[in-house]
């Protein structure tokens, strides 16, 4: 009876611990390892109806209207603030456009010369 016993737990334990192991080995790893990923794959284009198409151009049409009328108003206040006065505030607005001119490209020169320094220091 004992025998008997131990027998048939011998080969139900040996059928679990292979049906258990069945599955870890089932798979191709190769598969797996070479599979390819989502960065291979080209996502689908989705073609918007037109009406959708159109309504978005329109849009895109008037916002670009919009921002260069806005860069024509300005341009025409600034002309007509110089216009309006004296000649003396002109010649002196004309001298500080001069002198911002100067003072902006002589910054520039020190910046562009601070980083070749750098660049030497480094190299």
């Amino acid at each position: 009876m004992l025998r008997f016993l131990f027998t048939f737990l011998l080969v139900v334990m040996t059928i679990g611990t292979c049906n258990a192991q069945f599955h870890l080995f089932s798979r191709n790893p190769e598969k797996s390892m070479f599979k390819k990923t989502s960065i291979g794959k080209k996502e689908k284009k989705v073609k918007e109806p037109r009406k959708v198409q159109k309504a978005r151009l329109d849009q895109e049409k008037k916002q670009k209207q919009i921002k260069k009328d806005y860069a024509k108003s300005v341009e025409q206040n600034r002309k007509r603030s110089y216009d309006i006065q004296t000649p003396q505030v002109k010649a002196r607005m004309n001298q500080d456009r001069k002198d911002i001119a100067a003072r902006d490209k002589a910054k520039k020169r020190n910046m562009k010369d601070g980083s070749r320094k750098a660049a030497k220091k480094y190299n």
